[in-house]
C-alpha cells in the first residue's frame, strides 16, 4: 500500500529529481515542481503529484485538453497509473465533466484544476484566432527591433551632422576668404572644397549681374514711359518778349 506522507518526507528532506531551486538570496528560497503532472508547479505537500494518491491535473496535447486522474489502484503498473480523459471543446461542458469526475476529490485540487481548464482554454482561443487571421492573410507582420543596430546607426548620424556642419563652416570661411583674397595665387588647399567656393562664387558674380541688368532695363523703362507721357502733354506758355 501507498504510503503518502512516507513518500512526502524522503522527497521534502532526501531527493526529487523534479525539485527546482530558484534562489534569490540566502533568505529567500523557493522551490519548484518539474513533473509534468503537476497543477501549480510549486513544491509543497498538496500539488505533488508523487506524494498524493488521490491527485489529477487538466493538460492540453495538440490542440485538445485532457484530464488525468491517478489511480493508486493501478500503482503496481506505472504505465497504466494515470487515466486519461478527453474533455470537451466547450468550456461549460469541460466543466461540467470536471464536476463529474473529481466528485470525490478535495475542494483545493478541483478549483486549481478549473483555474488550469480557464487558463488553458483561454490561450487555446487566442492560438485559433491568431491562425485564422494567418490563413485569411490579415495577420499583422512582426518585425524585429534591433536596439544595439538603431542606436549605432544614431550615433553615426550624429556624428555625420557635426561632420557636415564642420564641412559647411570650412567651405563658407574659404568663401570669404577668396572673396577677400587673403590667398592671393596659392592653390594648395583641398581642391573639392576649391571647386565648389569658385562655383559658388561665379553664381553670385551671375546673380549680381542679372540683377544689375534687371535694374538697367527697369530704369531704360521708366524712361521710355515718361517720355511717352510726355509725348501728348499740352503746355500753354506766355507770348515772347518783345525785343
Amino acid at each position: 500500500m501507498q504510503n503518502d506522507e512516507m513518500i512526502w518526507q524522503v522527497i521534502n528532506h532526501q531527493f526529487c529529481s523534479y525539485k527546482s531551486n530558484l534562489q534569490k538570496a540566502l533568505s529567500d528560497k523557493r522551490q519548484f515542481c518539474k513533473h509534468p503532472y503537476s497543477t501549480t508547479g510549486v513544491c509543497n505537500r498538496s500539488s505533488c503529484p508523487l506524494a498524493n494518491s488521490k491527485y489529477a491535473t487538466v493538460k492540453e496535447e495538440n490542440g485538445r485538453i485532457h484530464l488525468y486522474i491517478k489511480t493508486v489502484e493501478r500503482a503496481h503498473s506505472p504505465k497504466n497509473l494515470w487515466e486519461k480523459i478527453y474533455l470537451s471543446r466547450n468550456y461549460s461542458k469541460a466543466l461540467a465533466q470536471l464536476d463529474e469526475h473529481l466528485a470525490y476529490f478535495p475542494k483545493a485540487q478541483v478549483h486549481r484544476n478549473k483555474q488550469r481548464l480557464t487558463k488553458i482554454h483561454q490561450y487555446l482561443l487566442r492560438m485559433r484566432k491568431l491562425k485564422l487571421r494567418e490563413i485569411n492573410g490579415t495577420k499583422a507582420k512582426l518585425s524585429r527591433v534591433h536596439k544595439k543596430v538603431e542606436q549605432r546607426e544614431e550615433r553615426r548620424e550624429k556624428k555625420a551632422l557635426v561632420a557636415a556642419k564642420i564641412e559647411a563652416n570650412i567651405e563658407k570661411e574659404l568663401m570669404e576668404r577668396l572673396a577677400k583674397g587673403t590667398y592671393g595665387d596659392i592653390y594648395n588647399f583641398p581642391e573639392v572644397p576649391y571647386q565648389k567656393a569658385l562655383e559658388s562664387l561665379a553664381e553670385k558674380e551671375r546673380e549680381e549681374e542679372s540683377e544689375s541688368e534687371e535694374e538697367l532695363e527697369t530704369e531704360d523703362e521708366e524712361e521710355e514711359e515718361s517720355e511717352d507721357e510726355e509725348e501728348g502733354i499740352v503746355e500753354y506758355v506766355e507770348d515772347l518778349e518783345e525785343e
